[in-house]
């Protein structure tokens, strides 16, 4: 009897594993989501501002259904994109990344890049996660330049180790940005310092949210700082979150809106749009983009 019901334990446990894993690989991971905040860091009296932020796309050739959802995201109509990295995930994605953004170069952007723009994923154990001092290591280089050109050639800014002055919405926008420090290809010194006067409001952009490097943009008094990389945790407890980030940011900030700490500053963490094409599950962690809507302290 009690050799069965040890059975009927380990069944049950194995017909729940499959069944949530069958649940964060075809439904959750494709449950597309349209955050929205507000963020108080504009001057009193002035006009609400619209930001779109996209970061993690990951994008395989054939994966339709999330390009056709990022190609609508332009009914959000927003004053600003901003992208944040890791569009590819594919050395022939490039094509479908376009099918996502290309109705989104229509209005005045800039990015900065992630490690999965430079190189291919690997397969990887995911337990490895858990260990902060795991060799990092990447596949086939990706056609990252292709990407690139594209986007500036429509008017975006590219703010990898990158810093512009832009107008949109009517307010002039100062822009700072690094490129990934997950891979130790940031350079913040070289575009850092305070924010000019005439600037109505000022953001940094980085792929990895990593304390270091958000420290310097919020020292420098940048209103709003955006990033990626954590998928939010990708794959979420209830009630508890994210168990890593994938860098040093604590986990209660993986994903979502939050004042960093000892500053005027906001961060926003967006959760993704992708996947790891070689961990397509997520759970509790819905993919998403942000529409964050600028209004007066």
């Amino acid at each position: 009897m009690q050799k069965r019901t040890v059975f009927r334990l380990a069944a049950g446990t194995a017909a729940l594993g499959a069944a949530t894993f069958a649940y964060g690989s075809l439904i959750e991971r494709n449950r597309f989501t349209l955050r929205r905040y507000d963020v108080p860091v504009l001057a009193p009296d002035a006009e609400p501002l619209r930001i779109l932020h996209l970061s993690d796309l990951h994008m395989m050739p054939d994966q339709r259904r999330k390009q056709r959802w990022v190609a609508s995201l332009a009914g959000t109509d927003p004053d600003l994109v901003l992208v944040t990295g890791d569009n590819l995930a594919d050395p022939a994605a490039v094509p479908g990344a376009l099918r996502a953004l290309q109705p989104l170069l229509d209005f005045p952007g800039a990015f900065v890049f992630g490690s999965n723009d430079y190189r291919g994923p690997v397969w990887k154990n995911p337990f490895t996660y858990f260990n902060p001092n795991r060799e990092y290591r990447q596949g086939v280089e990706l056609p990252v330049e292709d990407l690139r050109e594209v986007f500036v050639g429509a008017g975006w800014a590219d703010l990898n180790n990158a810093r512009v002055s832009m107008k949109a919405g009517g307010r002039r926008i100062e822009l700072v940005g690094v490129d990934d420090p997950h891979i130790e290809r940031d350079d913040y010194a070289s575009v850092a310092g305070p924010v000019p006067a005439d600037a109505e409001l000022s953001i940094g952009l980085t792929h990895s949210p990593e304390p270091r490097v958000l420290n310097e943009m919020a020292a420098d008094g940048l209103d709003l700082l955006l990033a990626g990389h954590t998928h939010g945790g990708q794959v979420c407890v209830p009630f508890v979150g994210a168990l890593v980030t994938n860098c040093d940011l604590p986990r209660q900030m993986a994903r979502g809106l939050h004042r960093w700490p000892g500053t005027d500053s906001w961060l926003h963490v967006s959760a993704g749009v992708g996947t790891h094409p070689t961990a397509p599950v997520r759970f509790a962690c819905p993919p998403e983009a942000t529409l964050l809507t600028l209004i007066p302290r």
